[in-house]
């Protein structure tokens, strides 16, 4: 087609356009008096009265939906505090009264007393402990301390005894060879006061610690000492007897235990000092093993010399001996016995009455105390260099009310020479 009759076509078609737009667009009272208030809707053919068509008001948009607030954010789990760690165990023994002195080794030295506050070992030390006997129950109180003590403590224990007394030679060998064997730290219950002097010279020279227990040794040389004053305990029991009997003439035979162990020469001397310038005259001496068949031969022979004595005062095992021998002889209600230190067969004559009085030094504590000593030496620890628990005397009056966990072992109480 030309491009003349193209655009005369277009033309055309636009014009028939236009009629029809305005044919759509003239006025119409008819439709426009039906229609009324009606709502004009899209492709409707009412119209406004302007002619115009009403375009419907747009729709409200929606309100955008709120975004949630965005949650706090949580805070961090707190982190639990760590627990306490738990504390050791503090020993049952812990607190007991002792003695300390200001001079070491000085028995004549002032002394404050303080609570005891024992250790515990961080490490499985090898531990020796030498004693006289085990021929009483004295030294089984001992004992019972020592590995009752060694078990708290978690270290290894090795007990040896001489046999007795007269066996100083025994107790040097039997020291020596746990030297030998390792052993870390002695304690030592001591036969002599001056007899082992040598040898403790020599091991705390070597570096290894040694511990002076209830005995007593003169080397100046020991680490330590966990002991009492014997000579003080000799002078409880003899001056019950005079503030007992007051200022009645009196007599005693007095059996202190072996001749040449450095307790039995306290205890003579502290027994005879309190004595002095008292009613009370000592008539015999009987010096001897701490055998109960020893003491029983000491105590037939001062009765025969002495009949009309009034008291027997001595070792435990004196007393023991003297209450089966005045009983069979029927002297139990005319002559008294004291002893000047406990054991459980001293306990069971006080509740008895066949035994009067007795000052206790709690030895299941002086063994304790040994053992920590040892271990404190071992482990660099500060240890008091001479320590006692306090003395105190127990009668018939008192015996009622006693606590004696600090000085025997417990009824039954097999011996222990291990440990670990």
């Amino acid at each position: 087609m030309p491009k003349r009759q193209r655009a005369i076509m277009r033309l055309i078609a636009g014009l028939l356009a236009l009629g029809l737009v305005a044919a759509a667009c003239g006025d119409d009272d008819t439709s426009s008096d039906t229609a009324g208030d009606a709502v004009p809707t899209a492709g409707s053919e009412s119209a406004a009265s302007d002619g115009a068509v009403e375009e419907p008001e747009p729709e409200d948009e929606p309100a955008p939906a709120e975004e949630p607030e965005p949650e706090d954010e949580a805070a961090p789990a707190e982190e639990p505090e760590p627990e306490d760690e738990p504390e050791a165990v503090r020993a049952d023994w812990a607190g007991t009264l002792i003695e300390v002195w200001s001079v070491p080794f000085d028995m004549g030295s002032s002394r404050s007393t303080v609570a005891y506050e024992p250790t515990t070992a961080t490490q499985e030390w090898n531990l020796c402990v030498s004693f006289p006997h085990m021929k009483d129950a004295y030294w089984l109180g001992v004992n019972y301390g020592a590995a009752e003590e060694s078990k708290r403590q978690g270290v290894k224990m090795t007990l040896v005894e001489a046999g007795g007394y007269t066996e100083l030679p025994t107790q040097i060998s039997q020291i020596e060879d746990c030297v030998q064997g390792g052993a870390d730290a002695v304690i030592i219950g001591a036969i002599s006061f001056d007899g082992l002097n040598n040898l403790v010279d020599e091991i705390v020279a070597s570096g290894i610690p040694v511990i002076d227990v209830i005995n007593g040794m003169s080397s100046p040389n020991l680490t330590a000492k966990s002991l009492v004053s014997f000579g003080e305990m000799g002078a409880h029991a003899c001056n019950w007897v005079a503030e007992h009997v007051g200022d009645e003439p009196t007599t005693i035979a007095w059996f202190p235990g072996p001749a040449g162990a450095g307790w039995v020469e306290a205890g003579d001397a502290g027994c005879k000092g309190a004595l002095e310038g008292t009613s009370v005259e000592i008539v015999d001496t009987k010096f001897g093993d701490t055998g109960k068949e020893a003491q029983s031969v000491l105590i037939e022979d001062a009765l025969a010399a002495n009949p009309d004595i009034d008291f027997i005062v001595g070792t435990a095992v004196t007393a023991e001996a003297a209450t089966s021998i005045l009983r069979d002889r029927g002297l139990d209600s005319d002559i008294g016995v004291v002893s000047y230190y406990f054991t459980p067969g001293v306990h069971e004559g006080l509740v008895s009455g066949r035994i009067l009085a007795a000052p206790t030094d709690s030895p299941v504590i002086q063994a304790r105390v040994a053992i920590d000593q040892a271990v404190r030496a071992l482990e660099g620890l500060p240890f008091e260099k001479h320590v006692g628990p306090e003395l105190f005397v127990v009668d018939v009056d008192s015996i009622a009310g006693f606590d004696s966990t600090s000085t025997l072992a417990p009824d039954g109480f097999d011996p222990i020479f291990s440990v670990g």
